[in-house]
């Protein structure tokens, strides 16, 4: 009888052995539910390490075996997949065009379960630009205390703070934009007490005086000329309003917008009053990658404080002459929202001039708050236009940018909580189609994203990283350089 015992209890421990071995773990007929959803999605072959973890906290450790369809393995293990950075790259790059193949086996509570295999799709065409800049806030209203301007490299993990308003009290940062991904040619506006709008230009930095009087409003939301002669700017006089409903918090609008021309060189504001009418309230403007026509938004002026659900924007484009500094007699509409139904907004230029990105909402312009909001794609071409069916979802999906290479481009999205705004990318195919989107990779997925108590707004692409000196210093001083209207002596 004792001997039974004895080897009845040693087979227990060797099938417990055996359930802690990972090599004869138990099939699983299901995919794994893993964060970031990287199941399926197509990815340029530069791109920093998709690392991923379980879904489920009670997995206490992964294995995790990626082979190329081409060329190539490397496996991982740990508490989540946190791959070699040089291994990944040069798998990646022997898979451009191909696919390497995911395996995942996880443990929980002791046992070992392998997973069906999926695939992640490895685009021969990389995203050309060293990284990407954006703003960190809190996703509130009442306070702005603490956020700052970041850039991060797409092709690893580094961060880095261009500017945080930690730097100087009292001051608050949002609109930033490079020329054609360009930082040579940078400008950033900072609100506040010691607001100013920093415009590099030529090597200079120049700290602007953060409105004019005669425009009534701050220079917001840039765009530059291709040449750097030019930035095209919106002027807002903005207010808010709270909303009772939980799904809708809060209301961004304009009392008051026009947009003028700037030039860098003279310090001078050129105003064509058709864009710059109490009738309409023109905004967005952006300047076609010829830079020859300016793309803007624009809505019939009605009470906003008691009509702000019923102004809608249609997207319209003007000629541009560089050499004069003017605009084209002929307005065109591009998408009436009249006809549509929808408020169009933050129409955004590929950068081969093929096709323009844009953010469609019920109503408004400011895209954020609206969980409606959806990203779609008109072919300047033929004039056809779809939702991008594929990147959307059922939260806000809003502010885009593109790249300079194949059809990659960026947004901000809230699809996962509905509250933190997080960055996607994705790539258009010259049918217009687009790939399924997938999160800006982070070295520890969970802390790095459901951990950081931070929004990402405003992204935009630069091919390199940007630095400012003395960045403190200037906006604390009270030096700032005037500029004028045209018509202003």
């Amino acid at each position: 009888m004792r001997h039974c015992l004895i080897i009845t209890f040693l087979l227990v421990i060797v099938m417990t052995s055996c359930n802690r071995n990972k090599d004869v773990a138990e099939n699983v007929h299901a995919l794994p539910e893993i964060y970031p959803d990287y199941r399926g999605v197509t990815v340029p072959w530069n791109i920093a390490p998709l690392n991923f973890c379980m879904t489920d906290d009670e997995y206490s450790s992964m294995e995790v075996r990626v082979k190329g369809s081409l060329k190539g393995e490397m496996i991982c293990e740990g508490d989540y997949a946190d791959f070699d950075i040089d291994e990944w790259h040069r798998l990646l790059n022997d898979n451009k065009g191909g696919k390497v193949n995911v395996s995942v086996s996880a443990q929980k509570n002791g046992k070992w379960m392998t997973f069906l295999p999926f695939d992640i799709y490895i685009s021969a065409i990389p995203i050309n630009e060293w990284g990407i800049t954006y703003r960190l806030v809190a996703p509130g209203y009442e306070i702005y205390g603490k956020q700052g301007i970041f850039q991060r490299c797409l092709s690893d993990f580094s961060e880095s703070a261009i500017y945080q308003t930690t730097e100087v009290t009292g001051t608050c940062v949002n609109c930033h934009t490079p020329n054609a991904t360009n930082p040579d040619d940078f400008v950033m506006h900072i609100r506040g007490e010691k607001g100013t709008t920093l415009i590099r230009h030529n090597g200079k930095d120049d700290y602007m005086k953060s409105r004019n009087d005669s425009l009534g409003g701050p220079m917001v939301f840039p765009s530059w000329h291709p040449t750097g002669k030019y930035i095209a700017f919106s002027t807002n006089e903005t207010q808010q309003i709270f909303h009772s409903r939980a799904k809708k918090r809060i209301e961004y609008f304009d009392v008051k917008s026009d947009i003028f021309i700037y030039n860098p060189e003279t310090h001078t504001a050129l105003v064509d009053p058709r864009l710059a009418t109490k009738e309409q309230m023109e905004n967005c403007p952006v300047f076609a990658p010829d830079g020859q026509s300016i793309y803007f938004i624009t809505a019939t002026y009605r009470d906003p404080k008691r009509y702000y659900d019923q102004s809608r924007y249609s997207l319209c484009r003007i000629g541009f002459n560089p050499d004069t500094g003017t605009l084209g007699e002929r307005i065109d509409t591009l998408v009436s929202a009249a006809t549509m139904g929808k408020s169009i907004s933050w129409p955004r230029p590929s950068y081969d001039g093929r096709y323009l990105m844009f953010t469609t909402l019920d109503y408004g312009y400011f895209s954020i708050w609206h969980p409606e909001a959806d990203l779609w794609l008109l072919d300047l071409k033929t004039g056809d236009m779809h939702a991008l069916t594929d990147a959307n979802s059922d939260d806000t999906d809003s502010f885009h940018n593109w790249s300079k290479s194949g059809g990659w481009y960026l947004f901000t999205s809230r699809r996962e909580d509905a509250l933190y705004t997080r960055i996607y990318f994705a790539m258009v195919d010259s049918q217009g189609k687009s790939t399924i989107p997938f999160l800006l990779p982070q070295r520890n997925p969970k802390e790095d994203n459901l951990l950081r108590m931070f929004s990402y707004n405003t992204p935009d692409f630069t091919n390199r990283k940007l630095e400012v000196k003395d960045m403190r210093m200037n906006i604390n001083s009270k030096k700032r350089v005037e500029w004028k209207v045209g018509n202003e002596k």
